[in-house]
């Protein structure tokens, strides 16, 4: 068991460790505003950076919607 969990912890942190820390320095966004888990899938702030030259200039996040 303590090995699994030993394992497991190395996963988390490789998948977190392979995002390219210039555009967090650049943004000043954390990982998680342009990426969902698991791993690299883009959001749509990830994929409006993709889109726009590695910029969220003009990026405008969709506004929680409240539960009713």
């Amino acid at each position: 068991m303590r090995l699994f969990c030993m394992m497991a912890v190395v996963l988390a942190l490789a998948a977190s460790a392979s995002a390219k820390p210039e555009y967090t320095r650049k943004t000043t966004k954390n990982c998680a505003f342009c990426h969902q888990p698991p791993g690299y899938n883009l959001n749509d702030a990830g994929k409006y950076y993709a889109d726009h030259n590695h910029s969220l200039k003009g990026f405008t996040a969709p506004k929680p919607q409240g539960s009713h």
